[in-house]
Order: structure tokens, then C-alpha cells, then sequence
């Protein structure tokens, strides 16, 4: 064997590979119903935070990516939701922008429920009620909500 092939690793694709039958490569928003979005990437909310932060502070790519230590090249691929940023990283580009890595998480995780709520609405909208999905708390029996809220100690609000 050489070092070139001792040195290759089986990938295991996250989509199906595309067959003679499909050239094209596939597309996840193909698996929904005709007109509605798709799921929101978290890699694309955290790229639109980051862009979001660093514009309303009037900052150029460059000087948070001087700031933070990352490459203006993979900074940009970030806030462009092209790759999947590394908490270290995030971290960096947060403090950059003199915010903290919570601080981040929770712009984004109020996007992602922004975004969810008008899909769930569209979702129902498009599936009519005739039959189709019940939303996520809709499925089985009701729980006693306790003083710490529905999720025993968790309050979690939209």
C-alpha cells in the first residue's frame, strides 16, 4: 500500500449520493411539499448574526477578522453560513464584536424560533386541516405544568 491510500478514510455521505437516474445533486428542500421553505441551518443563523452584529457597528469584515484572529477568508464563510464554525471560533468572533458566546447563541436561537413559528405557519397553512403534521407540543397528553414551568425547571418562552 502506499501512503496515499493508507491515508484515505471512508466518508459516509449525510445525503444520498446521486444515481445515473438523478445527476443532479440532491436537494434537501426537495423532500418538503411543493412551496414551503426549508429547515433553517443553525451554521446559516450564526453567519447571519455575526453579519448582522458586525454592520450595526459600522465594522469591515477585516477588522473583526483582525480582531479575533481569524482569517478574513473563513470569517466571511461563517457569516455566509458556508462552514461550520468551531465554538473556539465563534467565541473569538463574538468577543470581537464585544459580545459573548451566549450572547451569540441567543440572537440565534431567537432566530431559529422566529423562523420555525413561520414555517410551522406555513406548514399549516399548506396542509390545510385535513391531515398533516400536529405541532411538536400537540402530540401526546397534556403535562401538569409545575411552578418551574412546563419543562421541570426549564421555562422556555417564544
Amino acid at each position: 500500500m502506499t501512503s496515499r491510500t493508507t491515508n484515505q478514510a471512508d466518508v459516509i455521505p449525510l445525503r444520498p449520493l446521486p444515481t445515473a437516474a438523478d445527476p443532479a445533486p440532491h436537494d434537501v428542500s426537495q423532500d418538503l411539499p411543493r412551496g414551503l421553505p426549508p429547515e433553517p441551518l443553525w451554521r446559516d443563523l450564526l453567519g447571519e448574526v455575526l453579519r448582522r452584529e458586525r454592520r450595526a457597528q459600522g465594522r469591515t469584515l477585516k477588522d473583526v477578522s483582525d480582531a479575533s484572529r481569524i482569517s478574513m477568508a473563513y470569517l466571511s464563510e461563517v457569516e455566509r453560513g458556508r462552514k461550520e464554525a468551531s465554538s473556539e471560533v465563534l467565541a473569538a468572533a463574538a468577543r470581537a464584536l464585544g459580545l459573548s458566546l451566549a450572547d451569540v447563541l441567543a440572537l440565534a436561537g431567537e432566530r431559529l424560533v422566529s423562523l420555525t413559528a413561520a414555517l410551522t405557519r406555513s406548514r399549516s397553512r399548506s396542509l390545510g386541516a385535513a391531515g398533516g403534521h400536529r405541532p411538536v407540543g400537540a402530540a401526546g397528553p397534556a403535562r401538569p405544568a409545575g411552578p418551574a414551568g412546563p419543562m421541570g425547571g426549564v421555562l422556555l418562552a417564544a
